[in-house]
């Protein structure tokens, strides 16, 4: 059986093939090896009225397409962007440990933050039809920031503690981060004029917070340290999908630890 998508190409194919085949019920050669026989074939012949190659009627004008007229087109199927963000990977024993903290909400209402997609989020996520574009923005932008320490104080239930709708990690505002964050908004020409609250999402609750919280009550100060030498270019998932996927790093100062410094921002690394 045939899917919406190989039709979509049998439509196209059929649209374009039309002119000049006379009304036999039958594929013509060039459309032959796309669909074979069957209902979804016939149905396809009949909806273009797409015309065989028997040569034993005269053809008639309405067998013709005029060269001027539009072409028909089945149904166009169009991908949307994937959507992307800059951010922050954990060093992996922190994100085990944040992750730890936030096993205790495991239940109804409450989805966790698997430890690999633990991350502090600097540009928002946007629709990105160039990846290969942003990759270069992101190493460019970082080039020139030193590598700096990220320190997590605290974990706790956000944005409003009342009607909480995450649990989350705070981070220590500090002059560097900020500074990154900047040049990373500015390179990719966004603004956000919200107050930054540098936080790592460790859970989403989906429905009554306040209850989870009070069974919950988790308010515990913090003090992990992570020196922060690079940036990621996530994608989020797409319907059907599960988990970020790293599609790069940019490395402050322009040079991976141990390495020596990019020449160009090229393909991801």
């Amino acid at each position: 059986m045939l899917n919406d998508l190989m039709m979509n190409d049998i439509f196209h194919v059929l649209a374009v093939h039309r002119a000049g085949f006379k009304s036999k019920m039958q594929p013509c050669e060039l459309c032959q090896p796309f669909f074979g026989a069957g209902p979804h074939a016939q149905a396809a012949v009949v909806y273009f009225g797409h015309l065989g190659s028997d040569s034993s009627r005269p053809q008639s004008d309405a067998d013709t397409v005029s060269p001027t007229a539009a072409p028909t087109q089945g149904p166009i199927i169009r991908s949307r962007p994937p959507r992307v963000f800059v951010g922050v990977s954990l060093a992996e024993e922190i994100a085990q440990e944040l992750s730890r903290v936030a096993r205790e909400l495991e239940g109804p209402g409450v989805r966790l933050i698997a430890v690999a997609d633990l991350h502090l989020t600097l540009v928002a996520p946007w629709d990105e039809a160039s990846p290969s574009a942003a990759i270069a923005t992101m190493r460019q932008a970082v080039a020139s920031v030193a590598a700096f320490t990220l320190t997590i104080q605290h974990v706790g239930y956000g944005p409003d503690p009342k009607r909480p709708r995450f649990l989350w990690a705070d981070c220590a505002p500090s002059a560097e981060l900020a500074g990154l964050r900047a040049a990373l908004l500015a390179a990719f020409g966004q603004t956000d004029d919200r107050p930054f609250r540098p936080h790592v999402t460790l859970a989403r609750i989906r429905t009554s917070g306040r209850a989870i919280a009070r069974k919950h009550p988790i308010d515990q100060q913090l003090s992990f340290t992570d020196r922060i030498k690079s940036v990621q270019l996530f994608r989020s998932p797409g319907v059907g999908e599960r988990g970020y996927q790293v599609l790069a790093s940019g490395y402050l100062g322009g040079i991976p630890d141990g390495g020596e410094a990019l020449s160009a921002p090229g393909a991801a690394q």
